[in-house]
């Protein structure tokens, strides 16, 4: 049995459903159920046996310990957190408390769990955790790839407390013999994902009839990775991973926001085609965001070379996936697409062309 946190969330959803459908071995999830957690990404599971799902908190340090004693699981897989960067400017406290004092938490309670285990168990144990290429700030056009070992420089309160998480994991590792394994992985796209990142939004808002925005210029430059893709990935680190180990998980495809936003027009325009015309005459650009880094790009040859995994998705192939999904799933879209939901979108991005 495997520990996952953050387990109904969009990369963690994928992870748990992936994860039974290609091993069939049992998970424990464990997700706080905040506004992009959301248990009808694993509907297809509700009576599965082999999923048992836990509401609680990272950061509920009993909480955390009776699992660990209760299902002794053999490794943890750490995807719970604040994601997303717009928020993390609005509010940062959160980030802070989930992304740092949450992993703290579990990588105490992941301590004192393997330090009870014998043999076997002790030498199997695996905490794995899930990051973002943001902890390695921003690339010039030319620049090439970040690799393990670029120089942290976080640029946002989301890629700060990112970073923090890091390092408190190397440290648990380096100084109490932690077996830990870290990932570092460019934008990920696909099914389950919260309408507040750029794919979901676009398609949720072209569909609607809405303004698709774009910020700035529309030329910062993201590397995109489909959400199977890499959830085949962190399966293959969890595997055959050295402890103590970093790796970048790619998509080894860069492409500007805006050649997203053309992209999604163009295979909305064919596969749900609009009367009014072209989704394209919907973009409209609003005021960048602060501290918006320029590119990213991953270099994953260091887990091709020493794992043998790459990606088995083209953008093509992934994104055209992605948008039949969409298509295909409107009652979950419409279902989460309120609330909270409409709020955020009224303060980040109608204030934003107001101003």
């Amino acid at each position: 049995m495997i520990l996952v946190t953050g387990g109904a969330g969009f990369i963690g959803a994928n992870f748990v459903l992936d994860w039974l459908a290609a091993t069939g071995e049992p998970v424990i999830n464990l997700d706080k159920l905040t506004y992009a957690g959301n248990l009808e990404n694993l509907v297809s599971i509700a009576h599965d046996e082999r999923h048992v799902f836990a509401h609680g908190d990272i950061c509920d340090r009993a909480l955390i310990d009776r699992l660990l004693t209760e299902h002794k699981p053999r490794a943890i897989i750490h995807f719970a957190a604040e994601s997303h960067v717009d928020r993390s400017i609005h509010g940062p406290a959160d980030f802070v408390r989930t992304n740092v004092e949450g992993t703290f938490t579990l990588l105490e309670a992941a301590r004192d769990y393997w330090n009870t285990l014998q043999d076997e168990a002790r030498a199997g144990f695996h905490f794995l955790h899930v990051s973002t290429d943001e902890v390695y700030g921003s690339l010039g056009p030319n620049d090439p790839p970040f690799t393990e070992t670029k120089t942290y420089e976080p640029n946002s309160p989301y890629s700060a407390s990112k970073a923090a998480s890091d390092h408190l994991v190397r440290a648990w590792h380096h100084t109490y013999g932690l077996p830990v394994l870290t990932t570092n992985c460019s934008n990920n796209y696909g099914p389950y994902q919260f309408p507040e990142k750029l794919i979901p939004l676009m398609i949720a808002n072209a569909l609607a009839g809405k303004p698709l925005p774009i910020y700035g210029d529309g030329q910062n430059v993201r590397d995109w990775l489909y959400v199977a893709d890499h959830c085949a990935a962190i399966r293959e680190v969890l595997a055959r991973g050295t402890p103590g180990e970093t790796y970048n998980i790619g998509g080894w495809n860069e492409m500007t926001n805006l050649e997203i936003v053309h992209t999604l027009c163009d295979l909305l325009d064919e596969l749900a085609p609009n009367a009014h015309g072209s989704c394209r005459r919907l973009i409209t650009y609003v005021k960048d965001r602060p501290g918006h880094d320029r590119r990213y790009a991953i270099d994953a040859r260091k887990i091709e070379r020493e794992l043998g995994w790459r990606p088995a998705e083209t953008f093509a192939t992934g994104i055209r996936k992605t948008v039949q999904w969409y298509l295909d799933n409107q009652p979950w879209v419409q279902h989460v697409i309120s609330g909270e939901y409409q709020h955020w979108v009224e303060r980040n991005y109608i204030e934003r062309a107001a101003s």
